[in-house]
């Protein structure tokens, strides 16, 4: 990689995280100056894990391939079970035996 490109990479990683730090922060400042916060806000607020993942797993889940599917399936039943550690754990074994096994 060239020097020019090191620093460019540099400035981005810096901005990225000051742009995170920034808008958690504030945020933070933001939720603390209400004295209460709306039933309608705190739905919308308890919310947002769910449509963060959902972000996450539906782009892989439709375009990950078979394999990434298969594993995503097993994941999800074992999640229903068992901890997040050990859906995590099958979703990782399935995924890398499949790839691993040549069938996929």
């Amino acid at each position: 990689m060239s020097h020019a490109g090191e620093g460019t990479t540099l400035l981005i990683i810096l901005a990225a995280a000051v742009a995170t730090y920034a808008t958690r922060i504030g945020g933070y400042l933001m939720i603390t100056r209400f004295r209460s916060i709306h039933p309608r806000a705190e739905a919308a607020l308890n919310a947002v894990p769910a449509a963060v993942l959902s972000t996450l797993v539906a782009p892989a889940f439709l375009y990950g391939g078979l394999d990434v599917v298969v594993a995503m399936v097993a994941a999800f039943f074992v999640g229903l079970r068992f901890s997040s550690i050990a859906m995590l754990v099958v979703g990782w074994l399935a995924v890398m035996a499949l790839r691993h096994s040549g069938i996929f």
